[in-house]
């Protein structure tokens, strides 16, 4: 375990994944110098050709095969980063990387942003991608309720310049705007789009695909270096310990995002080796502050203050995480651990802060939770127990997805989920903690907050950018829902002849395209 001071980014993910969205580079920190070894990318000369068999977890009944639609599934969010480049990508050692725009910039201080496309980027069939295409993919996004999100630009702010150039005008400056386009903009040929089909220009062009499992084979028109693989098969799996057993059984070579519990039960094998990623997923526990039981301020800090840390990392994560300090976005280079104290357990002023706030200890305080990722439903049982400590009794209720994202997310007064996004405060300060955002899960509202947030995002100076950061992490760690006690590692686990992986955190783990099976 590491001591320390994330959807694809949909409506049920919010991207992380996915969508998913922001990324800082991996350090070896916590691994020692064998597990660097036994996960290393590259043991030789690439080798071409062979198959890739993937397994990943979905849900048969949440199955999509619009790009643009809601990505539960990490398959299906697989299949689609795979097949469809967006706009830019988390970087091995940036936030933010292109990927169908090939640079970007910006002529007046983050309002307006030009982005060129890759000169030589193509679609399955050949035909090149265009501007038009982009505008096409970006505005469809944008005029739809569910993912406007995902493009925080005005559907008539989206323009082609010229045949390979779009042009972004924001409503206001936005310094961060290629970092909030990652992983969800993926780009569709337009005119088959229109007509309900869907052309990729990925490194790897979808041929078949039924039950959540699909092949891909090399998209030869790709604008970037050839993957080596002939081809990729992904297999869905309903729960990581089937996906774990497949591993196991040489049915799959490469188990995506299996998590700990399948890490423990395959250590010992030589021909298995694990891939971890820290700081990789964010587990938080999350109250309502606009009313309710949580909305006065001293009860929160006293629920942040029951969390032991050290015991949730311990027994919910078995030791493959690191404690938090209810800041999200722990792998932001501006992320500040030294600038906060970080929260101890202390139950003796849990309970004051109780008494003097009125907080109703008679009842008990349903917490919702979702079995999506590993930790996040153990977690939750671990700090109901933790509570009772302190005289608050709490009920963990397990919801199925759909009453989840209906009826509990961004409404219910006690609740937790996962990110798989923890590269970026900023990206959690646009998408869940501005008072402007339709996705504010905990329907907070805090005016220097607000002002800190405005100035990081106008702001292009790193030491100011840095400034408004460290003021932002301040507020949220003072007055915010948000309990986030440790955030988990990635683990990803493959055979010994799988090389090539990425190292890039969260989402960061589905871009296959340089993966190569030594034979």
């Amino acid at each position: 375990m590491r001591a320390r001071a994330d959807l694809a980014l949909t409506r049920r993910t919010l991207l992380g994944g996915t969508a998913l969205a922001s990324f800082s580079a991996l350090s070896s920190c916590g691994r020692s110098a064998r597990d660097r070894e036994r996960s290393a990318a590259s043991d030789g000369p690439v080798q071409r050709g062979g198959v890739l068999r993937v397994g990943a977890i979905g849900d048969r009944s949440k199955l999509m095969q619009d790009p643009h639609g809601l990505l539960g599934n990490d398959s299906d969010f697989l299949i689609m980063s795979l097949a469809f480049d967006p706009l830019t990508i988390p970087g091995e050692d940036t936030n933010v990387q292109p990927r169908q725009a090939a640079s970007w910039t910006t002529p007046d201080g983050g309002k307006t942003w030009v982005f060129s496309l890759q000169e030589k980027a193509a679609f399955w069939d050949g035909t090149p991608v265009t501007a038009d295409d982009l505008v096409f993919s970006l505005q469809r996004l944008r005029k739809d309720p569910a993912n406007a999100f995902k493009v925080p630009v005005p559907v008539e702010g989206i323009t082609a310049l010229d045949r390979h150039t779009v042009q972004l005008v924001g409503e206001a400056p936005n310094a961060d705007l290629p970092l909030l386009l990652r992983m969800m903009t993926f780009t569709v040929k337009a005119k088959a789009a229109s007509e309900g089909e869907f052309i990729g220009s990925g490194p790897f062009r979808l041929v078949s695909s039924s039950q959540g499992n699909a092949r891909l084979e090399r998209n030869e028109h790709w604008w970037g270096p050839t993957p080596p693989l002939d081809a990729i098969e992904v297999v869905l799996f309903t729960t990581t310990d089937a996906m774990g057993r497949a591993l196991m059984a040489g049915q799959i070579d490469l188990a995506s995002n299996a998590g700990a519990l399948v890490a423990r039960t395959v250590k010992g094998r030589e021909d298995i080796l694990e891939l971890r990623r820290p700081d990789d997923l964010a587990l938080p526990i999350i109250m309502r502050v606009a009313d309710g039981p949580f909305a006065d301020p001293r009860v929160r800090t006293a629920m942040k203050l029951i969390a032991d840390r050290e015991a949730l990392v311990s027994r919910a994560l078995s030791g493959y995480g690191a404690v938090a300090n209810d800041v999200l976005g722990t792998a932001d280079p501006l992320y500040d651990a030294a600038a906060i104290p970080q929260r101890v357990q202390d139950l003796t002023r849990a309970r004051a802060l109780l008494r003097e706030a009125g907080f109703d200890t008679s009842r008990t305080y349903t917490l919702h939770t979702l079995d999506r990722a590993y930790g996040q439903v153990s977690s939750a049982q671990v700090f109901a127990e933790q509570a009772a400590e302190a005289g608050v009794r709490i009920q963990v209720q397990v919801e199925d997805t759909q009453t989840f994202y209906d009826t509990v997310w961004c409404k219910e007064d006690l609740y937790n989920f996962s990110w798989g996004t923890n590269d970026s405060v900023s990206f959690y300060a646009q998408k869940v903690l501005s008072s402007a955002s339709s996705t504010n899960e905990t329907g907070w509202a805090n005016p220097r907050f607000e002002e800190a947030y405005a100035r990081y995002e106008k702001d292009t100076a790193p030491q100011q950018r840095a400034h408004w950061s460290q003021a932002m992490q301040k507020e949220i760690h003072e007055d915010s829902g948000y309990l986030l006690w440790g955030v988990a590692d990635g683990v990803d686990l493959h055979h010994r002849s799988v090389h090539g992986l990425p190292r890039r955190p969260g989402y960061g783990r589905v871009y296959l395209e340089q993966v190569w099976i030594q034979r």
